[in-house]
This record gives structure tokens, C-alpha cells and sequence, in this order.
């Protein structure tokens, strides 16, 4: 059939399956997902009316400055996501393409990763508290400490946390803040035992961090390359490893006395 045809016309009949299968490619679903900057929460303040932390059994101290916990907000894990969409995200700087199981447990219902991610959020509240009050050496049965924050799940809020209950119980110690007056914003998982761990997404949280009028960013060491790729011009990266180096870091900041470390 091709031979009785003129050469554009067969080019035109060879390249119709070619021009269906690339259209095809575009509109079908992809197993990625795009990530932006998400919301951002002061941990000193409210969140959606309620206080983030309520500390019963030791008295509090008027905070000043902002600490900021960051998020990234991520296409459902039932989504679809073509590629156009994951063409567009790796062009984008304030957008991200990650493969979807990156993003969400394999193979889980979306009901069944809300049900994880919530768990992931108690984990670190429960090990964000019992590290802040083991580095002031207070004993979990005398003091309680509730954390709320609504429609937030996964570990990562952990050290912002941590410090969030330090600020509100001792401050820097010696009757200073914590931020200095500053806002602060950071990410990072947390043990019991103080050992802050890495995150995803840092790059895009440094931008909800700096939109939010953040100028300090507390960054999981071992994140810092990622942190930089895309940082806001104003903005300074605080590597850290555990609460107490983050603590000392902002106490150094504050009183301009110590080295602060730097990415």
C-alpha cells in the first residue's frame, strides 16, 4: 500500500501511529507525583484556633519570635499525573517531581495512608516531647504536654516541636528566646533521644519557609545540598544533627556569641 503512495503521504500515514502513541503518553496517568510548597505553622502560636502546644504541670513562659514547622503539599496518591504535568514540575523551581511511592506507602488505599500518616505524626509528637523534656531534664510524669496541628501528618514537624516545648518551658535558658525575636522555620524527624533525622521536599519547604517571612532555616545536615539547590536569596541555612546542637546554634544566633554552623 505504502509503495503506490508519494513519499509526504507515506511519511504522513507512518507518522499517525507514532503522533497517537506520544498523545497517548501525554494523557496517561504517570506513577509520580508533583510537590509544591505547602503551609507552614508557628508550633509558639495557634493553628486554626487551638493552640499547637499546651504544656500542663510546669509553667509557661511568654514567647516571642516564630517557630515554623513546613510542609509540602503533594498531588493524591490516586491522582492522576500525565506527562506534561511531570515535564512542567522538572522545569518548575517551585514544584517537584518524585516517584509516587517516594511520596506514599506502595500499594496502600488513600484511606489507609491518611490512617498512616497520622500515625507518623503521633510517633514524632510523642518522641518530639519526651526529647525536649529529657534535654531539660524534666520527668514526662510531672509535666504533660498535648501538640495539635490539624491536617498535617508524617514525622517531619519532630524538631520544630521539640524546640517549641523548650521554648515555651526555658527559653535559651537564661531568660532569653529561642529565636530572638525572630521567625524561624525548619524540618526534620526527631528520636526520643535528640537525633534529628532527614526529610523530603527540603528545597520546596525553604520556599514556604521564606514566603511565610521565615529568615532562618533549620536544615537535617545531611539535607543541606538539597537545601541549597533552590534557596531563597535572604534566607540562612542552620545545619543540624540533634536538639541540643539546634538549641545551641539558635542560642549562638541570638547572642552572637559561639559560632553558628552554616551549610
Amino acid at each position: 500500500m505504502l509503495s503506490r503512495l508519494s513519499r509526504p503521504q507515506a511519511l504522513t500515514v507512518c507518522a499517525l501511529p507514532v503522533a497517537a502513541l506520544i498523545a497517548a503518553a501525554v494523557c496517561a496517568p504517570l506513577p509520580f507525583s508533583v510537590a509544591q510548597p505547602g503551609m507552614t505553622a508557628d508550633v509558639l502560636g495557634e493553628n486554626k484556633g487551638t493552640p499547637v502546644i499546651t504544656v500542663s504541670g510546669a509553667p509557661t513562659r511568654r514567647t516571642s519570635g516564630q517557630l515554623r514547622m513546613t510542609t509540602i503539599e503533594a498531588t493524591g496518591p490516586d491522582a492522576d499525573v500525565s506527562l506534561k504535568d511531570v515535564i512542567d514540575g522538572w522545569f518548575a523551581t517551585d514544584r517537584a517531581v518524585m516517584p509516587r511511592d517516594a511520596v506514599y506507602p506502595s500499594g496502600d488505599s488513600v484511606k489507609e495512608i491518611e490512617q498512616y500518616n497520622a500515625e507518623q505524626m503521633r510517633k514524632s509528637q510523642d518522641a518530639a516531647t519526651r526529647a525536649a523534656l529529657k534535654y531539660l531534664g524534666v520527668h514526662d510524669k510531672d509535666v504533660k504536654v498535648t501538640l495539635r496541628l490539624a491536617d498535617v501528618g508524617g514525622p517531619s514537624a519532630g524538631l520544630l516541636f521539640s524546640l517549641g516545648i523548650i521554648n515555651k518551658l526555658d527559653g535559651d535558658g537564661n531568660g532569653g528566646d529561642l529565636t530572638g525575636g525572630r521567625t524561624i522555620a525548619g524540618t526534620g524527624t526527631i528520636t526520643a533521644d535528640g537525633k534529628v533525622g532527614p526529610v523530603g521536599g527540603v528545597a520546596l519547604k525553604t520556599q514556604a519557609a521564606h514566603r511565610d517571612g521565615a529568615t532562618v532555616f533549620l536544615v537535617p545536615k545531611a539535607e543541606c545540598a538539597d537545601a541549597k539547590s533552590e534557596l531563597p536569596r535572604g534566607l540562612r541555612l542552620i545545619p543540624v544533627t540533634t536538639l541540643k546542637g539546634a538549641v545551641d546554634s539558635l542560642v549562638a544566633l541570638r547572642t552572637g556569641k559561639g559560632s553558628v554552623p552554616s551549610c
